[in-house]
């Protein structure tokens, strides 16, 4: 047997309405949204985006995602304004870190760190 797609469940934190605006600024795509939840995509990568905010956990979740090109991808991240258009959202620019991974640490609207590498 194979595994097919892996799509987590983030959430958004207090405004599910400025989580889903901060992802499309990336330039994820909402594929589709029902009440309370919303199916994101941007190339391989999807997730589901749930209207749901526990801080203690939000400040703890990490996800890492795969790029082709980190430092373009930096750049995307600066152009889309998101670190300064948006509440408690960080970023870190390319680092090499000491498990040997160069990453881009994006702290969204709700505190959930992205791994980018």
């Amino acid at each position: 047997m194979t595994l097919g797609a892996l799509k987590p469940f983030i959430p958004s934190g207090p405004d599910f309405e400025a989580a889903k605006s901060f992802f499309r600024d990336l330039g994820f795509t909402v594929l589709w949204e029902a009440p309370g939840i919303a199916e994101l995509r941007l190339g391989g990568a999807a997730f589901l985006l749930q209207d749901f905010h526990n801080a203690e956990m939000q400040s703890n979740l990490m996800m890492s995602v795969e790029v082709e090109d980190l430092d373009a991808w930096w750049r995307t991240v600066l152009d889309s304004g998101v670190v300064s258009r948006y509440p408690g959202v960080s970023a870190r620019e390319p680092t090499l870190f000491p498990w040997g991974r160069r990453e881009v640490h994006l702290i969204d609207p709700a505190g959930v760190c992205w791994h980018f590498g």
